[in-house]
C-alpha cells in the first residue's frame, strides 16, 4: 500500500476564512505550486464531528500562524455557503463518488501589523489588500465574492 493510500480521505467540508484588518485590508496568501493562485485560508474538516469554527481557527494558525483568539482578533461566522464542484484532479484525495464541497465562510479581523507565518509547504508569498483589490485577486469566483461581501460584515458587527 502506498502513502496516498494510507492517507485517509479529505472531508468535502470546508472553510474560507477572510482575514482582514479594521481598515478592510485583506491577507491573501499565494499557493504553492507554480499556479500563482491568491487566496484567502481554506481548508477542509479533519473530522466529521469538527464544528466549522475549530476548522477555521485551526487553519488560520496553520496556514497563516495567526491564532485567531489572541487578544484583538474577532473570528465572525458569516453563516454563508458555498457549494462547489471539485475540481476533476483533486477528486482522488476524496472518497469514490464525492463530486461536490461546502464550503463555510468566515470572517477574521487582527489587529493592523499582526505578524504572518506562513506554512511553506502550502504557501510561499502573503500581500495585505484593499478588499476591492483582493476580491480582483483572488483565484476563486467564491472567495473574490467573500472580499466584496466583507464591509457588509463589518457593519454587521459594529451594531
Amino acid at each position: 500500500m502506498t502513502a496516498a493510500q494510507q492517507r485517509p480521505y479529505k472531508l468535502p467540508e470546508s472553510v474560507l476564512v477572510v482575514i482582514h484588518t479594521p481598515a478592510l485590508e485583506v491577507l491573501l496568501i499565494r499557493r504553492t505550486g507554480g499556479d500563482g493562485h491568491w487566496q484567502s485560508v481554506t481548508g477542509s474538516k479533519d473530522r466529521l464531528d469538527e464544528a466549522f469554527e475549530e476548522t477555521a481557527r485551526r487553519e488560520v494558525a496553520e496556514e497563516t500562524g495567526i491564532d485567531a483568539q489572541a487578544t484583538g482578533c474577532v473570528l465572525t461566522d458569516w453563516a454563508l455557503e458555498n457549494v462547489y464542484d471539485i475540481w476533476p484532479q483533486w477528486l482522488h484525495r476524496y472518497a469514490p463518488g464525492v463530486v461536490r464541497n461546502r464550503e463555510r465562510v468566515f470572517g477574521l479581523c487582527v489587529p493592523a501589523g499582526t505578524p504572518v507565518v506562513l506554512s511553506p509547504r502550502e504557501h510561499d508569498d502573503f500581500e495585505w489588500l484593499p478588499w476591492q483589490r483582493a476580491a480582483e485577486r483572488c483565484f476563486s469566483a467564491s472567495n473574490a465574492e467573500a472580499c466584496l461581501l466583507l464591509p457588509r460584515f463589518t457593519t454587521q458587527q459594529a451594531k
